[in-house]
């Protein structure tokens, strides 16, 4: 993809402080034992230097740990890009049509959102993800999304390495008598010797980075699709939600009007190209869109100008029914509920039988919004 001709650029050394948080760790972390142990296992199971099968077999999973972490950082240091502080539109009579942003002094540019992790307003902000530090839009979705199909990719190779180096040096080690069956797991029998000897503690690390490869192919696979569909519809997750609100607002007031996403090009080719591209610069400048036929380049704006007007829209007051004591993946509340935990850094909160909440949006089994309590409002999710 083009995106591999882009070039990762550092504002200023404070990007780097970016790695300095449990996401980046903890996601670097999974990436170096899954390929560490998967060059480790290579040399056990298919030498590289004696066939050429084995020298594919390791070129492809050097390729893969490269092309993983270079997307990785390009979506990390590139960053989404930022609305420019006090921007305001060409036209000043367009301004009504904007939400103005007190914390940027500056008008919000189409398809922009604040985001008060970055504490900027974001290009078409998609939402900020704790395992890059940094938000997902404009300038940095497709290396995110990359990233998100080459880590599963990545880690299905690793796991098949894995299975082969275990079964193979099992099967070298097993005996079998009359009524058992024995392994040994010593190296000092095996003629010739091994280069890297595979013993209990060797095979308790491969099982290990089997564990986290097969863990990682099922969460990432899943964000991948999850934002191709997005990406296929040339929507963030943002304005999906904008979207779903808009027609609960058309129903419920039953408004003569049908909302129409104004930059869905047509066709998934048209809004693949939108993101992905062979230079590696996403199209548009991230202030300005091109809009389908019949629309208005601000019609999403407006809409959002509408659903902030409309209280019962924007948040609806729900009362507690069950305690929930403010845990993250809370098991006591159901499978589905416990799988489907926002993976975001909002805080949760503790609450009781008979208080009162005010969602702004939510997903199935979660809502996003505030706590009201003795008349104040506090953030919680």
């Amino acid at each position: 993809m083009g995106t591999f001709c882009s070039v990762i650029r550092f504002e200023n050394l404070q990007e780097l402080k970016r790695l300095c948080h449990w996401g980046p760790i903890i996601a670097l972390g999974v990436i170096a034992i899954c390929s560490t142990m998967a060059m480790i296992d290579s040399v056990l199971w298919y030498w590289p230097l004696h066939t050429t099968g084995g020298s594919v077999n390791f070129i492809m999973l050097i390729n893969w740990t490269v092309m993983i972490l270079y997307n990785y950082f390009n979506a990390m240091f590139v960053g989404p890009g930022f609305v420019p502080l006090g921007w305001k539109p060409e036209n000043s009579q367009d301004s009504m049509y904007l939400q103005y942003c007190k914390v940027c002094q500056a008008y919000k540019a189409p398809r922009s959102h604040h985001c008060r992790k970055c504490n900027r307003c974001v290009m078409k902000m998609d939402h900020h993800c704790p395992w890059i530090n940094n938000c997902c839009g404009y300038q940095n979705h497709a290396s995110f999304t990359l990233f998100l199909l080459l880590a599963p990719l990545g880690c299905i190779h690793a796991a098949f390495i894995f299975v082969m180096t275990m079964y193979t040096q099992l099967y070298n080690r097993l005996s079998f008598g009359w009524n058992t069956v024995k392994i040994d797991m010593s190296a000092a029998r095996r003629d010739p010797l091994p280069i890297i000897p595979f013993g209990l503690a060797a095979f308790a690390a491969t099982l290990f980075a089997l564990g986290l490869a097969l863990g990682t192919t099922i969460a990432v696979g899943m964000l991948f699709f999850i934002q191709m569909k997005i990406i296929l519809r040339n929507k963030t997750s943002i304005e999906s939600w904008i979207e779903e609100k808009a027609k609960d607002r058309i129903q419920y007031y039953q408004l003569d009007e049908v909302f129409v996403f104004p930059y869905d090009m047509g066709s998934r080719w048209k809004n693949f190209k939108q993101v992905f591209t062979w230079s590696g610069v996403p199209e548009g400048d991230g202030l300005e869109w091109p809009i389908r036929e019949g629309c208005h380049q601000y019609s999403l704006t407006i809409e959002q100008l509408k659903q902030k007007a409309d209280k019962r829209v924007r948040s609806v007051r729900y009362k507690v029914i069950e305690d929930y004591s403010g845990s993250c993946c809370p098991l006591n509340k159901g499978i589905k509920t416990f799988f489907t935990s926002p993976c975001t850094e909002e805080p949760r909160i503790r609450l009781q039988k008979g208080e009162f909440v005010l969602a702004t949006r939510g997903l199935r089994y979660w809502l996003y919004g505030d706590k009201i309590l003795d008349d104040s409002i506090i953030e919680v999710l």
